[in-house]
């Protein structure tokens, strides 16, 4: 229970009924009441409600269209509706429409009630709890892939602030390819983790100028598992290492570092693939100069069927233009 008593709205435009309803729920709760459902509606815009209690027959409007009316402004708040009538179509309609918790049949046995709504907040309160542990947890993990992320852009001012980058491009190709909110949501985390794997490949390797030796490029390319290991024991991201593992796979089936070809691929894989040789490209590296836009599309679009899918080539170069220069504006 709260510190403070829930607040519980009542309406019923029958005076008589409206105080048997007061009297039962006054010791317990703090109650605010209407023979209004006008003058409820604007009470309940004006403060916070727990639950509302609505009669069903009324002249302004029944109960079913108030609280359907109070779940617009108040989606939150539990919803009992009064009534006398056990119709079907008023039920489904007070389900489906009004959103209800339960219906209270009259005449109803105030014990009853008491339970009822003692068990709508008992429902809201655990509601509210879940809701506060999903945003904590979601802040923390926020958190700690923002750690993670920054630690990567530390050892390397020459590809610091890449992953946002490339996170940033793949979710305009994927929002580009009409996908669902989960799966944009999945690409846009493995966007920002798909190379915490240079955490495990040595400064000497990494910063490196000169041309690398083959024994040092396999190295590099060991950062696939590298970034496996780092986020395997995180359960909520096994989605999200299914997308990182294979990004670095063509789709002839000659990249590494399983040689996955074609549909074998993930399509967030796929997409994090353009995304991130797109911003390879047009990024100044210490061993070569940035390349414009078009010549980096252009580049891309050469290997269309050889080292990236063509739907998403296509799809890239749609959303191209303009969102290399939101990235420009945002970096």
């Amino acid at each position: 229970m709260p510190e403070t008593k829930y607040r519980i709205l009542i309406v019923d435009d029958e005076p008589d009924n409206l105080a048997l309803l007061y009297r039962t729920l006054r010791n317990n709760y703090e109650i605010e009441k209407s023979t209004s459902p006008l003058n409820a509606l604007e009470i309940l815009k004006q403060g916070n409600f727990h639950c509302i209690l609505s009669d069903h027959k009324m002249p302004e409007m029944d109960g079913v269209e108030f609280l359907k009316r109070c779940y617009e402004i108040s989606p939150d708040t539990m919803r009992l509706l009064v009534t006398a009538y056990t119709d079907a179509g008023i039920l489904i309609d007070a389900i489906n429409y009004a959103k209800i918790y339960r219906y209270i049949k009259k005449p109803y046995n105030p014990d009853e009630l008491i339970l009822i709504v003692e068990n709508a907040l008992e429902y809201y309160q655990l509601k509210a709890d879940n809701t506060k542990l999903i945003k904590d947890l979601k802040e923390l993990f926020a958190n700690t892939v923002t750690a993670i992320v920054e630690a990567l852009d530390s050892r390397d001012n020459n590809t610091k602030g890449k992953s946002k980058r490339v996170s940033y491009y793949a979710v305009k190709i994927a929002r580009s390819m009409n996908l669902n909110n989960m799966l944009v949501g999945r690409i846009e985390l493995a966007g920002l983790l798909h190379d915490i794997g240079m955490l495990g490949v040595s400064d000497e390797v990494l910063l490196k100028i000169d041309k690398l030796t083959t024994e040092e490029y396999n190295e590099i390319k060991q950062h696939v598992q590298f970034s496996v290991k780092i986020l395997d024991d995180i359960k909520q991201l096994n989605d999200v290492i299914e997308i990182i593992k294979y990004h670095h796979e063509f789709y002839n089936g000659k990249g590494y570092p399983y040689g996955k070809k074609a549909e074998e691929i993930p399509l967030g894989s796929k997409i994090i693939a353009v995304a991130d040789a797109f911003d390879s490209l047009t990024t100044r590296k210490v061993y070569r100069d940035k390349v414009s836009p078009q010549e980096a599309l252009n580049t891309i679009k050469s290997l269309a069927g050889i080292q990236f899918d063509p739907i998403v080539v296509r799809h890239f170069e749609q959303i191209m233009n303009e969102t290399f220069k939101e990235v420009s504006l945002i970096s």
